[in-house]
């Protein structure tokens, strides 16, 4: 049975203009795969409400999970909240835990909870609270959909809080082996190798180091015996 399927839709003006450089990505796919979770699809969208709303439907529809990171904020920018809604054809309002939530932590701060701040307090009918330990304001989860912070300590804090709770699969085992040769040289028994193992994925990584051509090869693969054998015959062909 094949694991379960998870797309990444990634949110922000700022990402795609290039003054910030997305970290949540490169982090979720590393924790996916050790909890036998497959990311098979990633998007990056602009703050724009119509192309939040057509992502996450499709993307809802294509996989068995999604996760966001950004624009759940106090700011006239973070629409992710009432599109993510929009996509689920649910209200949204301020809901009294979220706010209780908010108020607990401002006031240990003494900071007043404004209007800004309260922004953070709406919730889609019928979503639930994902904690945020770091800054308090709650992400949520809707149908198969996780809403996330795009700030980084707070993404991975919320995504720790949601994981246990998807029923993975196999974790995805690799292995890497370097050959000092050019892919021209390589390619045609690198191909008869995929051929004999189509269980597995084997990619080729080229580099130029101290002028020499080469590749890394990686490996992988749910079961560690197949990743085993299909090493062993790669290093038997190409000998360190």
């Amino acid at each position: 049975m094949p694991n379960p399927s998870v797309a990444m839709l990634v949110i922000g003006d700022e990402i795609l203009s290039g003054r910030t450089r997305d970290a949540n990505l490169h982090y979720l796919a590393g924790e996916l795969t050790r909890a036998g979770l497959d990311l098979r699809e990633a998007r990056v969208i602009g703050d724009d409400g119509a192309a939040i709303v057509a992502a996450v439907r499709a993307l809802s529809a294509a996989h068995d999970a999604v996760f966001t990171s950004g624009g759940i904020g106090p700011t006239h920018d973070d629409i992710t909240a009432e599109n993510v809604a929009r996509a689920f054809g649910r209200p949204i309002s301020v809901r009294e835990d979220a706010r209780a939530i908010l108020a607990a932590h401002y006031a240990a701060r003494g900071q007043e909870l404004n209007e800004a701040r309260l922004r953070m307090a709406r919730i889609p009918e019928g979503a639930t609270l994902i904690e945020n330990p770091i800054s308090a304001a709650p992400g949520f989860t809707i149908g198969n959909v996780h809403v996330l912070a795009g700030v980084p300590s707070i993404f991975q804090a919320m995504l720790a809080s949601v994981l246990p709770g998807i029923t993975g699969g196999a974790p995805l085992l690799s292995q890497s082996y370097e050959i000092r040769r050019g892919e021209g040289d390589i390619a045609a028994p690198l191909g008869d190798l995929a051929s004999r193992y189509p269980d597995l994925s084997i990619g080729s990584y080229p580099f130029i180091r101290d002028g020499c051509y080469g590749s890394n090869i990686v490996i992988r693969g749910h079961d560690g015996a197949r990743v085993d054998a299909a090493m062993a015959e790669l290093s038997g062909m190409f000998p360190a």
